[in-house]
């Protein structure tokens, strides 16, 4: 393998066609060709070299399901931890919302593969995306994501007696501290990037990122004094979570997209 050429799969990933263990997949069944000619695994292609998907993995491809679910507390996004339960534990019959227009039919079998594309902590509720497309996967959590997710974050600034809460948060909270929120600030040793941050009311900011570290919107708001006391996240890119009930989900529709 050149400079100039990468594997296979990496190459299907990068173009969008699938993810590369659905790659890897779909070459171990012959349904690859590059050039004309049947693919192997571990091959090295060009960007001059022509890719060609078999329509068995494409139908294979139609059947995958991404779900929407409106994440309440005290459930993690990905394996269960802690004695908490797991967030697809939520994806049942009983609880599909029941004015979701899509007319795919749930069958218990679609939980499998089914994985987060995205944290969501377990102190936090909103939208949480689990799939089974590697496609929807690599476009919100992948390397080169910038995919925005908007949150609205209850918060109190500074120390307060037990018991005591602030009802204007906003005229407390000094402008200063609000552009360091928007730019400014590090986590992990890395500069985060610029995020949009403004006041919804005086006790609730909302968070625009294109990035998503662990716990972010909580150790930014500690750096500058905030306690954060509710986070809900509200939209991922161009689907939001709208009147989707706590604890119900709904399929993504065929014509909706997150970019």
């Amino acid at each position: 393998m050149n400079d100039s050429t990468i594997r296979l799969n990496k190459r299907m990933a990068e173009l969008g066609i699938c993810s590369r263990r659905e790659a890897d997949d779909w070459i171990a069944k012959g349904w690859v060709k590059v050039n004309g000619i049947t693919a192997v695994l571990g091959k090295p292609v060009s960007p001059l070299d022509r890719i060609e998907v078999d329509t068995l993995a494409r139908g294979q491809q139609d059947k995958q399901v991404t779900i929407l679910l409106h994440k309440p507390m005290g459930y993690v996004s990905g394996q269960a931890e802690d004695g908490h339960e797991p967030a697809i534990n939520l994806i049942e019959a009983r609880t599909r919302w029941r004015d979701d227009r899509s007319t795919t039919r749930f069958v218990p079998r679609q939980r499998m593969g089914l994985a987060p594309a995205g944290r969501l902590d377990i102190d936090s509720v909103g939208l949480l995306v689990l799939t089974q497309d590697g496609r929807v996967a690599r476009q919100l959590i992948g390397e080169n994501s910038g995919v925005e997710k908007e949150y609205l974050v209850r918060v109190q600034y500074g120390r307060l007696p037990a018991g005591e809460v602030q009802t204007d948060v906003q005229s407390l909270f000094p402008a200063d501290k609000l552009a360091l929120l928007r730019h400014g600030l590090s986590l992990d040793g890395q500069a985060l990037k610029t995020a949009q941050v403004e006041w919804q009311n005086p006790e609730q900011l909302r968070f625009v990122l294109t990035e998503g570290k662990k716990r972010q919107i909580r150790r930014m708001c500690e750096l500058v004094g905030l306690t954060v006391v509710g986070l809900k996240r509200v939209r991922i890119g161009r689907v939001k979570l709208g009147q989707l009930p706590v604890g119900q989900w709904r399929y993504l529709g065929r014509n909706e997209t997150f970019a």
